[in-house]
């Protein structure tokens, strides 16, 4: 039971809007609230957005349900649940009548319709909290007016509202009267934190059973009238395109409805997916060259390396050598990771001559209604882009290839399509994150790091769609958006302070993208494994090495958790040893601490895992832990074996048995999530926290059993299997 009011304060005017429709139901909207704290890169990305359009849009309805239509993408982290628990809280709605879905995309949002960066709790705690908040206060000034009893003297249990002689009514029945325009009430602020009752509880998915029973509706599952299966034979080479096609043999092919060419390739679009499939594999066709056709995975690093700047010095400044000086230089290569999301890059469309509906898993549907809208000549307000549930993304879906491709085949062949891109199409075509060459030089002396220099060159990371549109996109141009990224991602320790960095991209016409996060992925990971190297140089402990230079009170409580919870120190035996890895990121922090077992160093497997995070605030537990887990494999997976390799111009790796993410028997069976207090700090991000420190943990760990320095990412790459035709 909760009073009715627990607490009042100011709302200000600018960050919530209330609008009412007549009827059964009340709905609201709310505005986005810009941050007072610090910004970091993911902060940078939002309070560069208006901040005046409604955000989120919450309703309820005449059966007592409270739904909210969110403007973000469901890409399996968990988010829709969590932002149902912030509403049920608020409202004091039990769980299950609160239902979130995703709203299609927004254009007056602008870049607010925009899932990246870890933002999505960030930006929401606040808007869908007063906005509940405000439904709430309206629906008890109903029962207030309806009942003459005082706000004060009613209580909600369960989306019901009771007076103190036992009148009561459920949401539903008050919405009515909680939409009048002319009705007054107290603005309320939301709940004091120590108030929240279910926030903050381990909590299972809404959505979790329908997933595991396939029940979850995906871009594929849907029943648009008249959409066709769709599949593009592509170009034996990246970026390559058609010079000639036998579309007579292809249309008399079983099956076979119609055949048009794209810039992609040759679209076939059959009865079925298994007719469609047949035909590509059949179609004869020749082709113009690629973009990197004479490009190999050796050469691209040589590129990568021959970028990198040259070392400076102490600040660029020459200067003698101190008294015991030691330089320590360390080059990492990291190869380029497709995102392998269970779903591949899939859309629905149906084009018209006036209008275009788009369905897909999309981050940026914005950008992707513009893009289709300037690419099919369409007003843009007759596109319209239904944002669907994503099976995983990693960054794959922040990119539209799936869905301006499907537009432009439904466009050429007149009717609607059901696009789907094979698992060898998303890998060889897909996007990857970058390759990387980073260097490092540290200078030692007197018992102290006093420099501390990292050098990078990357092929160039493309990040179209800007911040979520066009005008964004212009006025901030991918080399723009890399280096603020870049220098926004800083090393948490006090012997990096003034340290120079710096970020070279080489352009290479290939398809790269954000995958999960972005230069952290690879740049933090190679500075975590340069601590161990410089702790081993100094004879020191690497977590004491951190623990004494960690610049931040709440990091070195994470690390001297850690130490206590991974039993820190312990003696393995030979070809077995622990290594730690953190990262600092989004107003949060994780550390990781992994137990390795090489006694084969050709058959490593991570045999225990401990997980220390601190996110300020935490929603929901449960969905925290499964994060850190996913980093966690993540890192397991790029350190030992994931990676794509390149040879005349096409990635190798096709399938899921040859691009080898760890699979159940590379998974460590002992795995401890430790969630540090809540205290008082509002919610940090997550999403992209763990791979930085899972990563660098598992790579320390490998060093330390088998007394070597690996520095060419992943550890183990051969080329153990044949690999498809093109």
């Amino acid at each position: 039971m909760t009073h009715a009011t627990p607490g009042r304060r100011a709302v200000s005017r600018r960050s919530f809007l209330t609008a009412l429709v007549t009827g059964s139901t009340l709905m609201l909207v709310a505005r986005p609230t810009a941050s007072a704290e610090p910004a970091d890169r993911a902060d940078q990305v939002l309070t560069a957005l208006p901040a005046d359009s409604n955000l989120v849009i919450l309703e309820v309805r005449g059966d007592g349900s409270v739904h909210c239509a969110l403007p973000r993408a469901e890409i399996g982290q968990g988010l829709t649940t969590s932002v149902a628990m912030l509403v049920a809280d608020e409202m004091d709605l039990p769980l299950a009548k609160t239902v979130v879905s995703l709203a299609r995309g927004r254009q007056e949002l602008i870049g607010n319709h925009y899932t990246g960066g870890s933002n999505s709790i960030r930006s929401l705690w606040q808007p869908v909290r007063s906005i509940a908040a405000t439904a709430r206060a309206r629906l008890l000034t109903a029962a207030s007016n309806r009942w003459s009893v005082g706000v004060d003297a009613l209580t909600i249990v369960d989306g019901v509202v009771t007076a103190p002689d036992g009148r009561s009514a459920h949401f539903g029945e008050l919405a009515s009267t909680a939409a009048d325009p002319n009705l007054r009430y107290d603005a309320v602020g939301p709940k004091p934190d120590e108030d929240l009752a279910l926030v903050g509880t381990p909590t299972n998915r809404q959505d979790a059973r329908a997933i595991v029973t396939g029940r979850q509706t995906y871009t594929l599952d849907l029943d648009v009238p008249d959409a066709m299966p769709v599949v593009v034979r592509r170009p034996p080479t990246i970026n390559g395109t058609v010079a000639s096609v036998d579309e007579a043999a292809l249309r008399a092919m079983p099956g076979v409805i119609d055949v048009a060419v794209v810039s992609t390739g040759v679209a076939i679009m059959a009865r079925t997916f298994g007719y469609a499939l047949a035909a590509k594999d059949a179609a004869v066709v020749t082709w113009n060259a690629g973009t990197i056709d004479d490009e190999s995975t050796d050469s691209i690093q040589d590129r990568l390396r021959r970028s990198t700047p040259a070392f400076t010095g102490i600040g660029g400044v020459a200067r003698p050598a101190l008294p015991g000086e030691r330089r320590l230089n360390v080059d990492f290569d990291f190869a380029p990771v497709s995102h392998a999301a269970m779903e591949t890059n899939s859309a629905v469309a149906d084009v018209r001559a006036d209008r275009a509906d788009v369905w897909a898993s999309m981050q940026l549907p914005n950008y992707a209604g513009q893009k289709i809208a300037l690419t099919l000549g369409i007003p843009l307000n007759k596109v319209t882009t239904h944002v669907m549930n994503g099976g995983g993304s990693f960054g794959r879906r922040l990119y539209l290839d799936g869905p301006l491709e499907a537009a432009v085949i439904s466009r050429a062949m007149g009717r609607p399509v059901r696009l789907m891109w094979s698992r060898v199409d998303d890998m060889r075509h897909g996007r990857a994150r970058p390759a990387v060459h980073t260097k490092f030089d540290a200078v030692l002396a007197r018992g102290t790091v006093v420099s501390w220099e990292q050098r990078v060159a990357a092929v160039s990371t493309d990040f179209d769609g800007g911040f979520g549109d066009l005008v964004t996109d212009a006025l901030a141009p991918s080399p723009l958006i890399s280096q603020t990224l870049f220098h926004s991602t800083r090393d948490p320790y006090s012997f990096t302070e003034g340290s120079i960095r710096t970020l070279v991209e080489v352009p290479i016409a290939m398809p790269t993208g954000s995958w999960r996060s972005v230069f952290s992925g690879t740049v933090r990971t190679a500075a975590e494994i340069m601590v161990d190297r410089i702790a081993a140089a100094m004879n020191a402990d690497p977590l004491d090495l951190r623990l004494s230079t960690v610049n931040n009170d709440r990091h070195r409580e994470v690390l001297r958790t850690l130490s206590t919870a991974g039993n820190w120190g312990a003696d393995l035996g030979p070809g077995r040893a622990q290594g730690i890895g953190f990262h600092a990121e989004f107003r949060s922090s994780a550390a990781y601490l992994v137990e390795i077992d090489a006694t084969d160093p050709e058959l490593p497997r991570v045999r225990k895992a401990v997980i220390v995070v601190d996110v300020g605030h935490v929603v929901n537990p449960r969905s925290l832990e499964a994060q850190m887990i996913g980093c966690l494999m993540d890192g397991i997976s790029t350190t030992l074996r994931a990676g794509l390799h390149y040879e005349q111009g096409l990635p190798l790796e096709g399938s899921y048995s040859q691009f080898h993410y760890a699979r159940q028997r590379d998974s460590p069976p002992d795995v401890r999530v430790v969630i540090m207090p809540t205290g008082t700090e509002n919610p940090g991000g997550a999403g992209e926290l763990g791979v930085p420190a899972a990563a660098a943990a598992v790579a320390n760990a490998y060093a330390r059993a088998t007394d070597t320095t690996p520095t060419s990412f992943p550890i183990l790459f051969d080329v153990d299997f044949e690999p498809f035709p093109k």
